[in-house]
């Protein structure tokens, strides 16, 4: 392992679909986060290690910060979210181009409690249409807060993450690695496994029903040197069950064909993925329902 003069925690925090696991994932150059256009993908602490050079920088992925705590489920993703502010050694607080909400402020409130260096990544540039307007958005900004930096940029077009990048290996604190340089997450593969499936889930469904589920890994074995993997899609009620099968069961075969590519491309080699969808009422507003499907 190389010495890596520089070492640190950098959070990613910010409202739901503001761009924050996109982000991650362009930086590390691999996907280590799922991501889809609805709110709240992710539920859970992401870590994603970069070395680069004489530095290593493991950044945290983190549930968006929003104002509704009406389930146990919301309420475990704001405490997640909430909790990597206080002892991260850089805060990097995402917000969506051309727009300013009562979220983002909530967020602001968080990160100003913080001791660490804060920069300002405004996403989504790319969706400006005249970027004439951004100039007086960011000068509305940079009142708000004394950010370390404020830097502009499209992490779906990875446009100017090079300057993100460089601005937090100057910020991060001195120190030896944590990781192996070879190393991307701290997730093991039956989560990232888990996690695959969900994302084809949320893809495949629409409303609520992406939010009433969540995925385990009930089995994995080696049959004949190849991985046979059993995973349990859970809902709340009969009803949303239906809809994850799907008229002749097409709809979880369509996710059960969508994972089955990403897992082999992932694991590098063919597998026997089954899939089932199990009924848990009322899952996401019990905190030991919670804790037993993993949200710890």
């Amino acid at each position: 392992m190389s010495t890596v003069s520089r070492c640190g925690y950098v959070a990613i925090v910010g409202r739901p679909n503001v761009g924050k696991s996109t982000l991650l994932n362009c930086i590390l150059g691999t996907k280590v986060s799922i991501v889809s256009p609805k709110p709240q993908t992710t539920r859970f602490q992401i870590l994603g290690i970069k070395t680069q050079g004489d530095s290593q920088a493991v950044y945290i992925d983190t549930p968006g910060l929003h104002q509704d705590e009406k389930s146990a489920m919301n309420r475990y993703m704001n405490r997640l979210a909430s909790a990597v502010i206080p002892d991260a050694d850089v805060i990097v607080f995402v917000i969506e181009a051309m727009k300013w909400t009562d979220e983002d402020q909530g967020v602001l409130l968080k990160v100003q409690e913080a001791q660490s260096p804060v920069l300002l990544v405004v996403n989504k540039i790319d969706t400006v249409g005249d970027k004439k307007n951004l100039l007086p958005f960011l000068d509305e900004i940079k009142n708000k807060f004394a950010f370390t930096q404020i830097i502009p940029l499209s992490a779906t077009r990875s446009e100017n993450l090079r300057g993100l990048t460089c601005e937090i290996e100057k910020l991060l604190p001195e120190g030896p690695p944590l990781f192996p340089d070879e190393q991307v997450t701290d997730k093991n593969l039956k989560f990232q496994v888990a996690e695959i499936v969900r994302e084809k889930l949320i893809q495949a469904t629409e409303q609520e029903v992406p939010y009433c589920t969540t995925v385990e890994v009930e089995d994995w074995k080696e049959v004949d040197n190849r991985p046979e993997i059993s995973v349990l899609i859970w809902v709340e009620r009969e009803g949303q069950k239906l809809i994850v099968i799907g008229k002749k069961g097409e709809r979880l075969k369509w996710i059960g064909i969508e994972a089955r590519k990403e897992i082999e491309a992932l694991l590098k080699q063919k597998v026997f993925l089954r899939l089932w969808v199990k009924v848990k009422e009322h899952w996401t507003d019990d905190d030991r329902a919670l804790r037993q499907l993993g949200y710890n």
